[in-house]
């Protein structure tokens, strides 16, 4: 994990992941969701899925997304797993995971013209769940870019209460 001032350091037991690579090898893969400035090293073929998806679906900044929470002029949504949400998320957003966000969002936003961000971690996840949405007919679908990441950077508000 790279921490904030880039230097390396070891994951605790609990942030190492384990995969198969489907070649008979296992590599274990580190990040912490505690520690906001963990990067996860992404494989080739994932960046090239959620690239893609990114081409399809209109990202903003995170001084952008400051603005429509401000106005209420849109539904944030956090899509990241429910450990990352109550460790921390944006003040004001709603949690409606990537797993479920094509089965739920039609009984939560059910105006397919209304306007929605969805954010993660970094950008990969929302824009994924953003071309989902949009494939389900809805037509205002905004991605944070540099999700959580961005967020924090930029300086925007930060809950860990439940909504």
């Amino acid at each position: 994990c790279l921490n904030v001032t880039g230097s390396t350091t070891a994951p605790l037991p609990s942030q190492r992941r384990i995969r198969s690579t489907g070649r008979g090898v296992r590599e274990t893969l580190h990040c912490s969701f505690t520690q906001p400035r963990c990067r996860m090293d992404h494989t080739p073929r994932f960046l090239e899925f959620a690239n893609a998806a990114r081409a399809r679906v209109r990202e903003v900044p995170p001084a952008d997304v400051q603005e429509l929470l401000r106005s209420g002029a849109a539904q944030v949504f956090d899509v990241r797993e429910e450990h990352e949400w109550s460790a921390g998320h944006v003040a004001g957003a709603a949690h409606l995971g990537k797993g479920i966000i094509e089965r739920d969002i039609e009984r939560t936003v059910p105006d397919i013209n209304a306007p929605i961000v969805l954010y993660c971690g970094g950008g990969f996840r929302s824009a994924l769940a953003a071309d989902a949405l949009q494939q389900m007919g809805y037509t205002n679908v905004l991605s944070m870019a540099g999700g959580w990441r961005g967020w924090t950077d930029a300086g925007g508000a930060v809950s860990t209460a439940p909504t």
